[in-house]
C-alpha cells in the first residue's frame, strides 16, 4: 500500500503512547503508577453535567453551525474580555473540537510550503508534526532551564527569515510549567508587529498557576500585537473536560474565518451537548478552579521536593500547567543489566519496566535531558510512584 507521503514525516503522539501503554498494563493487573497522562484527575463539575443532560433531554442533538453556537461564543467572548482583557466579536472566535483541533485549524489556514514556524523548545510534542502535516518548516530555538525556558530575544532574532509566518508561544507550558513574564512577551511582541509575523498564542494552562503569579495574554498587550494574534484556549484543563473536545480559537476575523471554512470540511460543529456543556462552565459557578488548583499545588511542591532528593535529579518549581520537568542527564551513562542508559527514552524505558511509573521522555518535547511528569494524580500515588522510582534509580550501576 502506497500512503500519502506526508504521514512518513509524523510519529504517533509519544504522550499519548505512553498513557496507552501504561493503560494496557494496568488492564492486564499491573499496578502502573501512570505520570504520563496530561488531563485533570477530578471528574467534570456537576453543574456542567447537568448542563449536558438538559441539553440531550431537550433534543439539543442536532447540527449546529459549524464555528458553535452563538451562545457559547458569547460566553468565551465574555470571558476573554473580563478574564484577559480582549475584546472579540462573534465573527473572530470559532469553537473547535479541542485546543489541538483549533491549533490545526490554524496551521491549515495560515502555512504553506515554503512558510517557517518558529517554535521554543522544549515544546508541545504536536506542534512540529502539525506544521509538517501542513508543508511549512518547523524552526525550533532551543531554550534554557537558566532563563526558565523562556524565548530568548537574541535567538528569536537570529531565527527570523524571510519565511517566517508565525511564532508558537504556550504559557503556562507543556511540558515546562514555565510561563512567560510581561516583559518578555512586550519584547516578543514589538518583534512580531515590526517583522509582521503571526503569534499563536496557546493558552490551555492559563487558570492553572501558582504563587500569586498572573497569566498575561500577550494579545492583550496593545491593538498593534493583537492584530497579529490568534489566541487559543479551552475547557480540557481548567475545567477538567478533556473528553468533552471543547477548544476554540480568537483573533483577525479574515483567520478566523479562513479556519471556519477549513472545519467545514473535516469536522463540521463540535458536538452540540458539549457546547451546551461548555455554556454553562464558562458562565457558572467558578469555585472548582480555584479548588483544583489548590490541590494541584500540595502535589506540585511534594513532587519537586522528593525529585530533588534523588541522586541524579534535579527539578525545578514550575509556575503553572501540572507537570515538572526535572534534568536527569547525570543519570546517562548508567547501567542496568548490561545495558546503558543513552537518554530520556532508554530512562523511561527502564522506569517502566523496573519501577512500574509511567513518564514520558524529554526527547519527544525536543530536550532529550529531561523526561515529565504530570501531577495529575493522587498524592498517594505520586509518592508510591516516586518511592519506586528512587529504588530503581538507586539500583542503576
Amino acid at each position: 500500500m502506497i500512503l500519502a507521503k506526508r504521514v512518513s514525516k509524523l510519529k504517533p503522539s509519544p504522550t499519548l503512547a505512553i498513557d496507552a501503554k501504561a493503560k494496557a498494563m494496568i488492564a492486564k493487573g499491573m499496578d502502573v503508577v501512570n505520570f504520563g497522562v496530561g488531563e485533570p484527575d477530578f471528574d467534570t463539575p456537576e453543574n456542567i453535567k447537568n448542563a449536558a443532560i438538559r441539553a440531550i433531554n431537550n433534543g439539543f442533538t442536532k447540527y449546529t453551525p459549524v464555528g458553535g453556537i452563538d451562545e457559547l461564543k458569547e460566553a468565551i467572548a465574555k470571558k476573554l474580555l473580563n478574564d484577559n482583557n480582549l475584546t472579540y466579536s462573534k465573527s473572530q472566535i470559532i469553537v473547535s473540537c479541542g485546543a489541538k483541533h483549533s491549533l490545526y485549524n490554524i496551521a491549515q489556514a495560515l502555512f504553506d510550503r515554503g512558510d517557517e514556524v518558529i517554535i521554543p523548545a522544549p515544546y508541545w510534542v504536536s506542534y512540529p508534526d502539525q506544521i509538517l502535516l501542513n508543508n511549512a518548516k518547523p524552526v525550533i530555538i532551543n531554550t534554557t532551564e537558566e532563563n526558565n525556558f523562556m524565548i530568548g530575544i537574541k535567538d528569536l532574532k537570529k531565527k527570523i527569515s524571510k519565511n517566517t509566518k508565525a511564532i508558537i508561544l504556550n504559557s503556562p507550558s507543556n511540558p515546562t510549567g514555565s510561563a512567560y513574564n510581561k516583559k518578555t512577551l512586550e519584547e516578543i511582541a514589538e518583534i512580531a508587529v515590526k517583522k509582521k509575523i503571526y503569534i499563536i498564542s496557546d493558552e490551555i494552562y492559563e487558570k492553572i498557576v501558582y504563587d500569586g503569579f498572573r497569566h498575561i495574554s500577550i494579545a492583550s498587550l496593545n491593538d498593534k500585537i493583537t492584530a497579529f494574534t490568534i489566541v487559543v484556549n479551552g475547557l480540557s484543563k481548567s475545567h477538567s473536560m478533556t473528553g468533552w473536545r471543547i477548544g476554540y480559537a480568537a483573533g483577525p476575523e479574515e483567520i478566523i474565518s479562513a479556519m471556519n471554512t477549513v472545519q467545514s470540511q473535516s469536522t463540521s460543529n463540535p458536538t452540540s451537548i458539549a457546547q451546551k456543556a461548555a455554556v454553562e462552565a464558562l458562565t457558572g459557578p467558578q469555585d472548582f478552579i480555584p479548588m483544583m488548583v489548590a490541590e494541584f499545588d500540595k502535589r506540585r511542591r511534594y513532587i519537586v521536593e522528593r525529585l530533588n532528593k534523588i541522586n541524579g535529579i534535579s527539578c525545578r518549581m514550575p509556575q503553572g500547567a501540572f507537570y515538572v520537568f526535572p534534568n536527569v542527564a547525570r543519570l546517562y551513562g548508567k547501567s542496568y543489566n548490561g545495558k546503558k542508559i543513552k537518554g530520556s527514552s532508554d530512562l523511561a524505558s527502564y522506569l517502566l519496566e523496573k519501577a512500574q511509573a509511567a513518564v514520558v521522555p524529554g526527547d519527544a518535547f525536543g530536550a532529550d535531558d529531561y523526561i515529565r511528569f504530570s501531577y495529575a494524580a493522587s498524592l498517594d500515588a505520586i509518592r508510591k510512584g516516586l518511592d519506586r522510582i528512587e529504588d530503581a534509580i538507586n539500583t542503576l550501576d
